[in-house]
């Protein structure tokens, strides 16, 4: 299944907060991540220059959600000085950011996280000293849970008055788009690539070039079994769906974030559904390549590979890997 629109790259939004990348700077292991040329796909693509961002180490943790977490958890502490419980829900990534973030500030954590997870990666985040709930439920189950928890909710899942916070974790994700900016010293790629689950990140990177005026194409990449952008988009409205067991788990999403929708809705030029089994061998083309990324982090080039014949001509293009192969035996962008 495929989506594509002609006038996305019209629709203007405003932009985020400027303090973000200052901020983060300020944190302990920041650095920018890597923007890898990978001629051999430029090749295979016909491109003319194809770049992988590489988020297999984030602020010390193999994954980008490190960077929506800490300026969401610094955002919150702003507006609440006292000691505080941070809930969220989570396949694993997320959960562990929060949980770093609540011991790096000195806060407590509850993590909720769906029967699905491994158990590799509910070690990982007890591990960041957060208290964890398993859910015997899915994702949606768990954020339910989460949401009616004791303790202050940063999930980056937004829905009728709950839109702060996934506002601030939307935020954060900015920087990943600052530093492409930097790293192509100031040249708009020709696309950008982003595997979706609720949307959240797809929102950040819709938000950075939809706010200036750029020509950047940008195509959004989902599981077959949890396509629910790509039936909203193709309905014109924000639909909810059901979903089955992948190994982008972390992708395995049934409903678009309300607060992410009309950024989808609008400022996407393109996306596409793949298998678990195209998935599969971007993984291994990928590492081949010396690039490491997990399922998530690999889905872009999957879906670029799919929907490819559709895209005319391609100049620079960049797939944002989400994750490193480390960083959830099943894959978790959420």
């Amino acid at each position: 299944m495929k989506f594509l629109r002609s006038d996305a790259r019209a629709w203007r939004c405003p932009p985020t907060s400027t303090n973000v990348r200052a901020f983060h700077v300020q944190l302990p292991d920041y650095a920018p991540t890597p923007l890898t040329e990978l001629p051999a796909l430029a090749t295979e693509l016909n491109a003319g220059r194809v770049f992988v961002k590489d988020e297999s180490s984030r602020l010390g943790l193999p994954a980008f959600k490190a960077l929506g977490a800490s300026w969401a958890v610094h955002r919150v502490l702003e507006n609440h000085p006292g000691p505080v419980t941070l809930t969220t829900a989570t396949d694993g990534n997320h959960g562990r950011a929060v949980a770093r973030m609540a011991m790096l500030f000195h806060q407590r954590a509850h993590v909720f996280v769906p029967r699905n997870v491994h158990p590799q990666a509910v070690e990982a985040i007890k591990a960041e000293g957060a208290e964890v709930t398993l859910v015997d439920g899915s994702y949606d189950d768990a954020v339910s849970l989460a949401a009616k928890a004791d303790g202050i909710l940063v999930q980056d899942m937004g829905w009728p008055g709950y839109e702060e916070i996934p506002a601030w974790i939307v935020e954060g994700y900015g920087t990943l788009c600052t530093e492409i900016d930097e790293q192509l010293e100031d040249e708009d790629p020709d696309l950008v690539v982003i595997p979706v689950g609720v949307g959240s990140f797809a929102q950040a990177v819709i938000t950075h070039y939809r706010s200036k005026n750029s020509r950047t194409r940008l195509l959004a990449v989902e599981p077959e079994n949890a396509a629910c952008v790509l039936k909203s988009l193709r309905t014109n409205e924000r639909r909810t769906i059901p979903t089955s067991d992948t190994i982008m788990a972390g992708l395995n999403c049934g409903t678009p974030s309300a607060t992410a929708w009309p950024f989808l809705h609008n400022g996407l030029d393109a996306a596409v559904a793949i298998s678990d089994t195209e998935c599969a061998q971007a993984v291994s083309d990928l590492t081949a390549l010396g690039v490491h990324s997990g399922p998530c982090g690999a889905a872009p080039l999957a879906g670029l590979r799919a929907i490819r014949d559709d895209l005319g001509e391609l100049g620079t293009v960049v797939l944002i890997s989400t994750e490193g192969q480390a960083a959830n035996p099943r894959g978790d962008t959420r």
